[in-house]
């Protein structure tokens, strides 16, 4: 029981799941100088049955990078326009509006973890659209000490993702008959990312990884509609926390889709999570009620939204992710999201609160576009993230911009 406990808080931790940091951890103490964090660090390979996010290493990868993202929901996939940020998550997205864009974000995380991301996008007339992003975690600062209680001296943790990006439009033809050949008003675009991973989590434990995402997007014009399929996380560890004992990395498939309506200043979306696996469900320990003292009932709508299903519904909705964009105008719009599998984990008894909602907000001033979002992680608070993007174009000299070729009628 104490090694599965154990397990999860340091497994969900990165995840965002489990608070862990200065303020929630004062001290470590350890025999020989490393005993508890040794044995923490064993957990992790145990087979707890815990949440999908605590079976893996490198959960960071599944952290939220940009804040328009952030207040969708978490998950973004098919939103087709200009927004570098979203290469992230679907790097089929890159096209040559990205050009030259350059984009920086920062995120306030629980405790006292912090996360900073940032990337850069060239478009090159031949070869498609490149990226090329970093991204930092710091988790705080720790005090070691001996198993007599003297302090030896203090440690950081920190994950660094290094992130190669390339996306390409395919245009389909198609011939009706004449000799001349006619071009879809659909697009077909492909993708990948590759990244480097670098976890330090103590001076004497840290890993090397490499990871692989495959991605492709279909987009309607006529219609502005946005079908994509991401399967990310293909990689392993190359060099494992501990010697000979690989972990496996967050492998997951998610697909989504979206749709501006034509009449109506609203984006819908829809996104699926974690395809790989249908039965998300787990057993919650701290789940738990008592006759004598009845759980406090939600009072507001959209708080009881997802508190009385279950079975067959319960399962489909751990998968869905729903987000919704409202363009005010063309320089200001606001965002919400619900994710339905990330309330069902953080709610805490007696009162659900706000977990698994988001909100945020993007606005455009002169060159800078600027996105804010606000997610509900507990009733004890949540986190904020704040996105800037820009073209570098607009300052300077304004490096020339690549022909994008045959748009589609």
């Amino acid at each position: 029981m104490f090694t599965e406990s154990v397990s999860r808080k340091m497994r969900n931790k990165i995840s965002g799941y489990q608070l862990w940091g200065q303020e929630t951890m004062p001290y470590m103490r350890s025999t020989y100088g490393l005993g508890l964090i040794a044995a923490l660090i064993f957990c992790i390979s145990s087979n707890a049955n815990a949440q999908l996010g605590g079976n893996n290493t490198y959960e960071s990868l599944n952290l939220v990078t940009s804040a328009r993202v952030s207040g969708l929901g978490g998950t973004v996939l098919a939103i087709r326009d200009n927004d570098l940020d979203l290469a992230w998550y679907n790097p089929s997205l890159l096209n040559e509006t990205m050009h030259n864009q350059l984009v920086v974000s920062f995120m306030d995380h629980v405790s006292d973890i912090k996360l900073v991301s940032s990337m850069y996008s060239y478009t090159h007339k031949k070869y498609g659209s490149f990226s090329g992003g970093i991204q930092y975690m710091h988790f705080g600062t720790f005090q070691e000490y001996d198993e007599t209680g003297v302090f030896i001296r203090l440690f950081t943790a920190q994950d660094l993702v290094a992130n190669i990006g390339w996306g390409t439009a395919i245009a389909p033809k198609i011939n009706v008959g004449t000799t001349k050949e006619r071009t879809l008003d659909s697009m077909f675009y492909v993708g990948a990312n590759f990244k480097f991973i670098n976890s330090s989590y103590h001076f004497d434990y840290s890993s090397f990884g490499i990871a692989l995402d495959l991605a492709g997007t279909y987009y309607n014009r006529k219609s502005d509609y946005v079908i994509a399929l991401v399967v990310k996380n293909i990689g392993t560890q190359i060099k494992p926390y501990i010697p000979d004992n690989r972990e496996p990395l967050p492998f997951e498939i998610q697909a989504g889709i979206s749709k501006k309506l034509k009449h109506a200043p609203f984006r819908l979306m829809l996104h699926a999570q974690h395809l790989q696996k249908w039965d998300l469900t787990f057993v919650n320990p701290n789940d738990v009620s008592s006759s004598l003292d009845p759980a406090e009932e939600d009072t507001l709508f959209f708080q009881k939204l997802g508190r009385n299903v279950s079975g067959f519904t319960d399962k489909l909705m751990r998968h869905a992710v729903l987000g919704t964009e409202l363009v005010i105008t063309e320089n200001f719009n606001i965002r919400f999201g619900y994710n339905y599998l990330k309330r069902k984990e953080l709610k805490s008894a007696p009162k659900k609160g706000m977990a698994g909602f988001s909100i945020g907000l993007g606005l455009k001033i002169s060159k800078f576009n600027f996105s804010y979002s606000r997610s509900s992680f507990h009733l004890a608070g949540g986190s904020n993230q704040i996105t800037i993007r820009t073209s570098l174009s607009d300052f300077g000299s304004k490096a020339t911009v690549p022909d994008p070729g045959p748009v589609p009628e």
